[in-house]
């Protein structure tokens, strides 16, 4: 793949609120489409700044949206955060699923956001497939959804509690592809657009007929890295955990004599 900054999106990563570089290339992405001032839905939302891929663009592009946080102590913090931007803005306190009132079709229903509105952001960190999946009313223009970084290209996963974590890239490029979405990027997260704009991105052909070339290597690999040391530090937890523990039964035997 090429290192073109006109080819290859990552040139242009950089972060303001986003965690990834993806505030750069959003950027970069709708001066290419020629999207100004736009719409956008993001949930998992937090507090609606932190690590937030459409908060620069509600600060600095005066865009619209609909912020969705399903936890009440993180949204009343949302809540605050979004204030400044008065009607723009629309909240949801609502946890998003991909069944029945929990579907994002249904909660979007209840607002202003048009069916085809210009950016999702999908962060939930477990069943981002699903929720993609069940999105049949709203055909956004940009989608940028989160992906297991630690399975590299070729293995299909989606998330299953206590089975397996998060989603992994070629099932999210797969739904992607039958969604009519081209992969243009991949920062940790996959960033889609629309198979019918992306032309105008003036990407690499190669990336669009091969989108693993798009894999982001040094991001697996920073995955891959973090994930072991979470697994030690989790081993740690627990045999401290346990110490703990037979120290207590120790005690309370003792106590008991």
């Amino acid at each position: 793949m090429s290192d073109d900054p006109r080819l290859n999106l990552l040139a242009f990563s950089s972060n303001t609120y986003s965690q990834n570089g993806e505030d750069g290339i959003v950027r970069e992405l709708c001066r290419r489409l020629g999207v100004a001032s736009g719409t956008c839905v993001e949930f998992g939302a937090w507090d609606g700044r932190h690590l937030s891929n459409t908060y620069r663009l509600l600060l600095e592009e005066n865009w619209q949206g609909v912020y969705i946080e399903g936890r009440p102590d993180r949204y009343g913090d949302l809540v605050k955060n979004v204030e400044r931007f008065g009607s723009r803005v629309e909240t949801l306190c609502r946890y998003v699923g991909w069944e029945g009132e929990q579907t994002l079709d249904r909660i979007l229903a209840s607002t202003r956001i048009p069916p085809e509105f210009d950016l999702l952001s999908i962060d939930i960190d477990s069943y981002d497939w699903q929720v993609w999946a069940s999105l049949e009313n709203y055909r956004p223009r940009i989608v940028i959804v989160e992906c297991n970084s630690r399975i590299p290209p070729g293995i299909w996963q989606v998330h299953e509690e206590g089975v397996t974590q998060g989603a992994s890239f070629s099932a999210l490029v797969g739904l992607g592809r039958d969604k009519g979405y081209a992969l243009v990027c991949h920062t940790g997260n996959l960033i889609f657009v629309r198979r019918e704009r992306v032309h105008e991105l003036g990407l690499d052909p190669r990336v669009l007929r091969y989108p693993e070339l798009l894999f982001n290597g040094r991001r697996h690999r920073q995955e891959l890295a973090s994930g072991s040391v979470r697994s030690r530090l989790a081993r740690l937890a627990f045999n401290l955990l346990e110490r703990a523990a037979a120290v207590k039964r120790r005690l309370a035997g003792s106590a008991s004599r």
